[in-house]
């Protein structure tokens, strides 16, 4: 492996919010390692997490850090963003790394936690951008980076997750192209990494297993199988050096961009494209649909959730 690149961040000023722990901490670490003066925000409730105690090692290594107990929702987005600018006069970099989840049946979900996940995973989010985004075009642009999850592709037993992570995709893609005039650039990581956090949601969701094993992506379920059994290759740290790349100049020319991230694997995804089309002068009836599509449209698709004979599979109670 090559050595560690020159410092590429100097002068910068980044916040990383959910930085205290986890995730977040490597990425708020390893910028500042490149020379970047990190805001690290976190509100300390999941077990260990500590925006202080991050703000502190960076210090101790001779970086410069200050740490934010803000929470990075709509209601403190704006007060958030501007400590940034109390702290350092400026922000070039805003990586939306906060999270917030909760486990359950979709018909049992309270909308209590539907609504606490979308407001820091989505909305959240957004609140961020959006006052984050005036102070990076006066400073003539910047990045933004906002973190994602395989969860978003389907997730049994963590509907709302999966509803909001994949609403991040969506923001990505929309704030690239509403911002990238200005120069500033925004693009979504989809990490997994086996990280204190992990080990515990793979604990909270053994109720699922048989559902998600049943449901996943083979692809991504083998992964999430690699936490449990072979957690070094997917530890915390591989996870942060994309997100510092995409934050440097080298990357200029990524902008609306999702990468997936896992242990020594970097992989760029594709953006939605056409399998099938067909089309019928005048439109479309149901007699036509019954005739054409299954050999033009959905020829060879079969529905695999049924999970038929599969044992340990949740049921609806009242």
């Amino acid at each position: 492996m090559s050595s560690e690149p020159s410092r590429r961040l100097d002068g910068k000023v980044a916040l990383v919010t959910g930085s205290g722990g986890g995730i977040g901490k490597q990425y708020a670490l390893l910028l500042a390692r490149h020379g970047a003066r990190v805001v690290v925000n976190d509100i300390g409730l999941r077990a260990g997490a500590s925006a202080e105690a991050v703000a502190k090692e960076i210090r101790a290594a001779g970086g410069e850090a200050v740490a934010s107990t803000q929470s990075a929702t709509w209601d403190g987005a704006e007060e958030l963003v501007a400590s940034a600018g109390d702290a350092y006069g400026q922000l070039d970099i805003l990586i939306n790394n906060a999270t917030f989840t909760r486990l359950g049946d979709l018909w049992d979900y309270p909308q209590e936690d539907w609504d606490s996940t979308l407001a820091v995973n989505l909305k959240g989010y957004f609140a961020m951008i959006r006052y984050a985004a005036p102070r990076l075009a006066a400073q003539g642009g910047g990045v933004i980076v906002n973190v994602s999850s395989a969860s978003g592709l389907g997730h049994a037993s963590h509907t709302a997750y999966g509803t909001a992570k994949e609403g991040v995709i969506g923001l990505t893609r929309s704030v690239a192209r509403e911002l990238g005039h200005f120069g500033i650039r925004c693009n979504a990581v989809r990490p997994m990494a086996a990280g204190q956090s992990a080990g515990e949601f793979v604990k909270r969701a053994a109720r699922w297993s048989a559902l998600v094993k049943g449901t996943m992506s083979p692809r991504i379920y083998a992964l999430q199988q690699q936490l449990l059994h072979t957690p070094e290759r997917l530890s915390t740290d591989k996870a942060a050096p994309l997100v510092a790349w995409l934050c440097t100049d080298a990357a200029g020319n990524v902008n609306g961009q999702t990468f997936e991230l896992h242990g020594d694997t970097v992989t760029r995804l594709s953006e939605p494209e056409p399998v099938r089309s067909m089309s019928h002068e005048g439109g479309w009836d149901l007699d036509l649909l019954d005739r054409w599509a299954p050999e033009n449209l959905v020829d060879g698709l079969q529905n695999r959730f049924l999970l038929e004979g599969i044992e340990g599979l949740p049921s609806i109670t009242r």
